[in-house]
C-alpha cells in the first residue's frame, strides 16, 4: 500500500522488514483478526452464538483470499472489506455466515486493522531508534575530549569537542523516544462506531464488545468512535517524519565531515563509482537525506488528510492510505541506515587537529576578545583582536603571537594557545546530556509502552 521504491532501489530507500509489516498480505491478515476477534467478542458478552464464533475462526484460519476478485471488488467499493468479507462469508458454513462482520463497519475493520500493522512497524523503529541512541551516547562519551573546530554558516567558528556534536545529534532523537508512548496511545486506537458512529447495530452490548474487542486486540478504547478524528494519524505520521529529519541532520554533519578537504570521518563500507577507484560515496548519509525530503513531502498530505467529510471521508481516507506506511517506512529505512553508518563511521581525531590548527588560531578569536576585554574596554579588545585576525590571514602567523607582539598586557599568550582550554561548559554539557539519556532509559524499561 505505501508508494515503495523500485524492487532495486528497496534496499536503498526502502526497508524490507517495515514494508512487510504494511503489506498487502499483513494488512488482510489484520483485517481478518479483528474479523475473528469481533466475533468472539461479541460471543463472549451473549451477542451472537458461540458457535458462530467458532465457525467463523475456523472459515478465517482456512481462508485463502482471491486476490483478483479482491483488487476489482475494491476498485468498486472504494474499500477492501466489503470484497473480503464477502469472500469469507461464501467460505463459511451454515448460519455462522450470517453473524459474519455484525454491526460492523468497513472503516471499524479497515482501521482497525491499520492499527495493528503500524504496531508492529512502530516496534521495530523503536528497537532501531535505541539502538542509533545508544550508539550516540557511547559516541559522546567516548569523544568528549576530541577537540575539532566547531563550524557556523559553514565557516570555522570555535573548537569544540566531538562529542557534544554527537550528544546534539543524540538529543533529538531521545525527545522522539519521549514522545512515542504518547504518539502509541493517541493512535493505536480501536476502530468501532458502525455505520456512522454510533454503534447501533451493535445493539445493547455495544460498549462491552467495544472492550472485549479492545483487549483481545490490544488496542486503547476511545470515548467515541474516531472514524473522522485523525489527529492520532497525523501525530504518528509527524513522528515518523520527525525522526527522519533529526536523523537527516546527523547524515548532513557526517556527510560534510567526511569530505575528501576535510576528512574528519570516514565512512566504512562506502559507495563505490563506476569510474573512478578513488571514491568513497557516503551512500548511506545521502540515502538519509533522501528519505527525510520523502518524508517533508508526505507529511504535508498527511496533514491535508485530516479533512474526513461529516462522518466519513472517501478521499481523505484512502490518501492516509497511501501517505502513512510510507511514511512508517521512510522512519525505518532511515534508522537502519543510521544504525549501520555510526558502526562503521571512523573519527580522525589528528585530522580534525590538523583542521583545527590551519587557521592559525583564529578560532580562538572569541576567547583572546574575552580575554583582552578584562583589561580594556570590550569595544576596544574586539576591534584589536579584529586588527590582529587581519594580520594573521595575511602573514600567516599564529593569532596570540600577533596579540602579543600589540599587547603590554600580562597575558601568557603561549600557554592559552590550546584550543581544549576554550570550551566553555562543553564538558558539563555532555555530562548532562548522557544522564539525559541514561534516565530515558531507566524510565522507558519501567514502562517500555
Amino acid at each position: 500500500m505505501a508508494a515503495y521504491p523500485p524492487a532495486y532501489l528497496q534496499g536503498l530507500l526502502g526497508d524490507a522488514e517495515a514494508e512487510a509489516a504494511l503489506s498487502d498480505t499483513a494488512l488482510i491478515e489484520a483485517m481478518l483478526t479483528v474479523e475473528t476477534a469481533l466475533a468472539a467478542a461479541q460471543a463472549e458478552v451473549g451477542e451472537i452464538p458461540s458457535e458462530a464464533a467458532a465457525a467463523i475462526a475456523k472459515a478465517v484460519k482456512a481462508f485463502k483470499p482471491d486476490m483478483a476478485a479482491l483488487t476489482s471488488a475494491t476498485e468498486r467499493d472504494g474499500v477492501a472489506v466489503p470484497g473480503l468479507v464477502a469472500q469469507v462469508r461464501a467460505s463459511c458454513d451454515g448460519p455462522a455466515r450470517h453473524y459474519l462482520h455484525w454491526g460492523a463497519t468497513s472503516q471499524d475493520i479497515a482501521d482497525t486493522a491499520m492499527a495493528l500493522c503500524l504496531r508492529r512497524a512502530i516496534d521495530l523503529s523503536t528497537a532501531r531508534l535505541d539502538a542509533v541512541i545508544a550508539a550516540l551516547a557511547a559516541l559522546a562519551d567516548q569523544h568528549r575530549d576530541t577537540v575539532m573546530a566547531g563550524r557556523t554558516r559553514g565557516q570555522q567558528a570555535t573548537p569544540t569537542p566531538f562529542g557534544l556534536k554527537a550528544a546534539g545529534w543524540m538529543l533529538p532523537l531521545l525527545r522522539w523516544r519521549k514522545r512515542l508512548n504518547d504518539v502509541r496511545a493517541d493512535a493505536l486506537v480501536l476502530s468501532f462506531g458502525g455505520a456512522a458512529g454510533t454503534a447501533a447495530a451493535y445493539g445493547p452490548k455495544a460498549r462491552q464488545i467495544e472492550t472485549a474487542l479492545a483487549k483481545r486486540l490490544g488496542l486503547a478504547v476511545a470515548p467515541m468512535p474516531t472514524h473522522t478524528q485523525r489527529d492520532g494519524m497525523v501525530a504518528l505520521g509527524g513522528w515518523f517524519a520527525g525522526v527522519a529529519g533529526s536523523l537527516a541532520k546527523l547524515a548532513g554533519d557526517v556527510l560534510l565531515l567526511a569530505q575528501s578537504e576535510i576528512g574528519e570521518l570516514r565512512i566504512g563500507g562506502a559507495g563505490g563509482s563506476s569510474t573512478m577507484p578513488n571514491k568513497r560515496n557516503p551512500t548511506r548519509a545521502e540515502a538519509i537525506l533522501a528519505l527525510a525530503d520523502r518524508a517533508s513531502a508526505q507529511i504535508g498530505a498527511l496533514h491535508r488528510a485530516a479533512a474526513h467529510e461529516h462522518e466519513r471521508g472517501g478521499a481523505a481516507w484512502m490518501t492516509e492510505w497511501q501517505v502513512l506506511p510510507d511514511l512508517a517506512v521512510i522512519a525505518a529505512s532511515a534508522l537502519r541506515h543510521t544504525m549501520n553508518l555510526l558502526e562503521a563511521l571512523e573519527v580522525d581525531a589528528a585530522a580534525m587537529r590538523r583542521n583545527l590548527e590551519s587557521s592559525n588560531g583564529l578560532l580562538l578569536a572569541e576567547a583572546a576578545s574575552f580575554l583582552l576585554a578584562g583589561q580594556m574596554p570590550r569595544p576596544d579588545a574586539q576591534a584589536l583582536v579584529k586588527e590582529a585576525c587581519a594580520e594573521t590571514a595575511r602573514a600567516g602567523r599564529h593569532l596570540f603571537e600577533v596579540l602579543a607582539d600589540r599587547c603590554d598586557d600580562a597575558i601568557d599568550w603561549a600557554a592559552l594557545r590550546d584550543p581544549a582550554r576554550h570550551l566553555g561548559d562543553a564538558h558539563a554539557m555532555v555530562d548532562r546530556a548522557l544522564a539525559e539519556a541514561r534516565d530515558a532509559v531507566s524510565t522507558l524499561k519501567e514502562d517500555p509502552q
